[in-house]
């Protein structure tokens, strides 16, 4: 668009000075706008040195030019996207080319000053952004460990659980061995198939639990501790949990997830959903995956710009498992989230 606005403008305005030089800086420098973002520091060289070498063409007359306005998008960009390192050279530049503006073309106090303004305000704009979205993605990071913390706890009593089947089972075949010399065979197998369940639980605990420091250990939930989210709902919403399909045989970290998700999910709808009267909590298993689905009946929203820290936690968790998480509001009303994960639970 920049294109035919520099070159109507170069037309239909009767007192642009030099005019060909104006127009031919408008034009060639909108390139620089493809680059801002990945070499913002070569864009504000290329554009202000440029423009600086067309002044001393024209005899200190500086080339003016409204559409030439975007330009402020590369100092915003060079303070938004640049390394720090970046942004002091660009700033130098930037200050060079104003000052040497001023001592050929000078236009007055209150041209100069609202010149400088405009330029700060830019730059100002560009680091208020680039500080917001550090400190967002330093949030984000913090909730998704403190939901791997979490998931590793989970984890951890799963392996627990095997390695103690595991030493039950040896005590027990030594202890019968000399009578029944089948019982040690029946054991070693046992103990087999507990131990590939373990080292498959540790494997996905290592692969979530990234910290050095150790987490406190907490016992781990199960799909049977669903029912305690039901409530009548004499102060909120009632909760109804239905559950369908096989579940026995999951395994311990996904029934984990599945009440974390769960439990997620109706705290934010007691807390979120308008004048909801139910919320529902659907379990479904098959031989290959187990589903979740909580759903409320309260008024319709409008989705959010940016998902909320919980939701962003509940993906995290799913997707740890290799699987889905997806939270949004229903067609007719109402928020649901649904969650799809193996039954192995193996991360991903």
């Amino acid at each position: 668009m920049l294109l035919p606005v520099a070159l109507l403008e170069g037309v239909v305005r009767p007192d642009m000075p030099s005019r060909v030089i104006s127009v031919s800086l408008a034009v060639g420098l909108v390139p620089t706008l493809l680059w801002r973002r990945t070499r913002p520091l070569l864009m504000v060289a290329i554009a202000f040195g440029v423009s600086g070498v067309a002044q001393v063409l024209t005899g200190g007359v500086s080339p003016e030019s409204n559409t030439m306005i975007y330009l402020l998008l590369l100092p915003y960009a060079l303070f938004r996207w640049g390394s720090g390192r970046e942004a002091i050279i660009g700033l130098a530049i930037i200050l060079v080319k104003a000052t040497f503006s001023v001592v050929v073309d000078y236009s007055g106090p209150a041209d100069t000053a609202a010149a400088f303004a405009v330029v700060l305000a830019a730059i100002a704009v560009g680091t208020a952004f680039r500080y917001r979205t550090r400190a967002r993605t330093r949030e984000l990071d913090q909730v998704k460990l403190l939901e791997r913390e979490q998931l590793a706890r989970d984890l951890h009593d799963t392996v627990a659980h095997h390695v103690s089947a595991m030493a039950i089972r040896a005590q027990a075949g030594l202890a019968t061995a000399a009578s029944r010399p089948d019982a040690a065979t029946e054991a070693l197998r046992v103990i087999e198939a507990e131990a590939a369940q373990a080292l498959a639980e540790m494997r996905a605990m290592v692969h979530v639990l990234r910290r050095n420091a150790p987490a406190d250990l907490a016992p781990g939930r199960s799909i049977a501790d669903l029912s305690q989210l039901e409530s009548p709902g004499r102060s909120g919403p009632s909760v109804q949990v239905e559950i369908e399909g096989d579940t026995a045989g999951l395994s311990p970290s996904v029934e984990a997830a599945i009440y974390r998700l769960a439990q997620e999910s109706v705290t934010n709808a007691r807390r979120h959903a308008r004048h909801a009267t139910r919320v529902l909590v659907r379990v479904s298993a098959d031989d290959t995956s187990v589903r979740l689905r909580v759903s409320d009946d309260g008024d319709p929203v409008r989705p959010a710009g940016t998902p909320g820290y919980g939701i962003i936690g509940m993906i995290e968790r799913a997707d740890l498992l290799g699987g889905t998480c997806a939270a949004g509001p229903d067609p007719d009303r109402g928020w649901s989230v649904t969650a799809v994960l193996p039954r192995t639970g193996v991360a991903g």
